[in-house]
């Protein structure tokens, strides 16, 4: 019991963290949607990138804090980030109304009445598709590591969330404490990135355009709103 309370404490508090920042979340949502299956990935690789972020600055805080000025470091990242949340909800719009290269042909059904009707067909090139479609979820997953990494940085408060570790009787459980809010960092947003990308999914493919074009422009709108919060404050 003794062992598993600072794991734990630190896997509870690293999954606050996480769903309590709107700018977390603002951050991941339009990856997740455009990843659908892949979603999970965009939520490991922020992880990642947040906890390599806020390990860097924690460096920087402890051992040049008297000659780096680690504060001003925190507040242009800070800056930064509400313009990268701008820029993906702007990206996110590009997304949705892109001209696509579709074409039209008629389609004719001969079974009791004849009908002939248009179908919407998108050009696909097989592999070069597939390679195109890797390449970009590529993008995707490196994008959400350089967020994750900058919204690491901004904010000195992310120390207030290690505090818990004064109160450690031994480096065991502080390691333990520090190793919880790793792993809960990085199951907080693998779950919501998953959930995200699973609700964009279902939709596309039970081709609900309207509803999956829907969530696309609330999470386009999510993240330039967060990022005009942040650089107003």
């Amino acid at each position: 019991m003794e062992i598993t309370f600072p794991l734990t404490a630190g896997l509870i508090a690293a999954m606050l963290h996480v769903v309590t920042g709107p700018d977390h979340l603002a951050a991941v949502t339009p990856f997740a949607i455009e990843s659908k299956k892949k979603a999970w990935k965009i939520g490991l690789f922020w992880g990642i990138g947040h906890l390599v972020g806020m390990l860097s600055i924690g460096v920087l805080f402890a051992v040049f804090k008297n000659l780096i000025p680690v504060g001003r470091i925190s507040h242009y990242s800070e800056q930064l980030v509400g313009l990268v949340l701008i820029g993906i909800g702007v990206w996110a719009f590009y997304k949705i109304f892109k001209v696509e290269n579709v074409h039209k042909h008629l389609h004719v059904h001969s079974e009791n009445a004849p009908v002939i009707h248009k179908h919407l067909h998108e050009h696909s090139h097989g592999q070069t598709h597939k390679h195109a479609h890797s390449k970009n979820l590529n993008q995707s997953n490196f994008a959400s590591f350089s967020i994750g990494f900058l919204h690491g940085l901004a904010g000195i408060a992310h120390f207030l969330l290690f505090i818990p570790i004064l109160g450690f009787n031994s480096r065991l459980d502080a390691s333990l404490y520090i190793g919880g809010f790793g792993i809960g960092i990085l199951v907080a947003m693998i779950a919501y990135a998953f959930v995200i990308g699973k609700i964009a999914s279902v939709n596309k493919n039970g081709h609900n355009e309207v509803f999956f074009k829907g969530i696309r422009m609330a999470g386009g709108l999510f993240a330039i709103a967060i990022g005009i919060y942040w650089l107003l404050t």
